[in-house]
């Protein structure tokens, strides 16, 4: 039976690879969606929405960039709920001057985000697409890492990972910076009142097919193992990255992330910090799976033979969410996405 309930949802981010799927699926379900890109002009973005199904009639497209945050009063207000999936994943001066990195435009995004779902008086639940990249089970001296990875778990900012560089750190901190400060709005105040429910989500490697029109760069990280794609050196390593970060690599498909984001909406009261990934797997058994040997495969088997970590977050599936799709479909609809772009032949 269709829920009969039909909400005003603001999405922003609403061109990328999960900010798009969410749109598509609210309006499968009859919701109102104001989604955000930061250029209107882009007809690509842009002519991929207007043409999803139930779009002509309940979808309101605005221009809204994370470094001009003035610009979310307005389409946040009359809002329902807010899927906050925009984030300044490529910090340059061209994008603004009044911000030093990304992590400094993530956390004013954050505040400002918040501080517009309150000012509307409407936003019942902000909820914020995190990433498994902050919540490393890596002990808080350094030495290893604990048995467990769950919502328990934070990345230390002050730890040097292997396989890191500059683009990847920066990257960390500002998604594990943003999710502490969002997780702040969501602390009761002295009168034991919550000003407004805040979700994160913390989402591991996304990988599956997409309606965008290129492949996604988590789908395309998911695919870069040499025994997959041979010559994927770059995107390889910062697969190794996460892996170093997270203990093993947490994976899940694109369809379990949207509705995991629709479950936290549904949902009567939520609050707080939920991991959501239905693979843990090391680089090795990614490369088991596919059964190519390569030199480069080969070479890095060992280094995770003494690293014993369970996936241990069920808070999701405490309170009635059920993952659909399993490690072997991630990882062929992986595959089969990418065969569609042509990066695998």
């Amino acid at each position: 039976m269709t829920d009969p309930r039909t909400y005003t949802v603001c999405v922003t981010g609403g061109a990328g690879f999960v900010g798009s799927s969410i749109v598509k699926k609210l309006l499968e379900k009859g919701h109102r969606v104001r989604a955000t890109l930061r250029n209107l002009s882009d007809e690509n973005k842009v002519g991929l929405l207007k043409k999803l199904e139930g779009a002509e009639t309940r979808l309101e497209l605005f221009q809204a960039n994370i470094y001009k945050l003035d610009e979310f009063d307005v389409v946040i207000k009359g809002c329902d709920f807010v899927f906050h999936v925009a984030t300044p994943f490529k910090h340059s001066t061209e994008n603004s001057h009044q911000y030093k990195n990304t992590t400094e435009a993530a956390l004013a995004g954050a505040k400002s985000i918040r501080e517009s779902c309150i000012r509307s008086g409407t936003v019942k639940r902000l909820i914020y697409t995190a990433s498994v990249v902050a919540a490393s089970p890596l002990r808080e001296n350094g030495t290893g890492f604990k048995h467990v990875m769950d919502e328990s778990c934070w990345t230390p900012l002050n730890h040097r990972f292997p396989y890191a560089h500059s683009y990847l750190e920066a990257y960390v901190e500002s998604k594990t910076s943003s999710e502490k400060e969002m997780l702040m709005f969501g602390d009761k105040d002295m009168n034991g009142r919550v000003e407004i429910e805040v979700v994160t989500l913390a989402c591991g490697l996304v990988g599956g097919d997409t309606i965008l029109s290129y492949l996604p760069d988590s789908t395309s990280l998911l695919v870069s193992h040499p025994t997959v794609i041979p010559h994927h050196a770059l995107k390889f390593r910062s697969l190794k990255f996460l892996e170093a970060v997270t203990g093993k690599v947490p994976i899940v498909h694109i369809e379990d992330v949207v509705e995991a984001h629709l479950f936290c909406m549904d949902q009567h009261s939520m609050n707080g910090r939920y991991l959501c990934a239905n693979g843990y797997v090391t680089t090795t058994e990614i490369g088991d799976y596919f059964r190519l040997p390569s030199s480069a495969y080969n070479s890095t088997r060992d280094e995770n033979l003494e690293r014993i970590i369970h996936w241990g977050s069920t808070k999701l599936n405490d309170i009635g969410f059920v993952y659909k799709c399993k490690v072997k479909r991630i990882l062929d609809d992986s595959v089969e996405c990418a065969k569609k772009f042509g990066d695998i032949c």
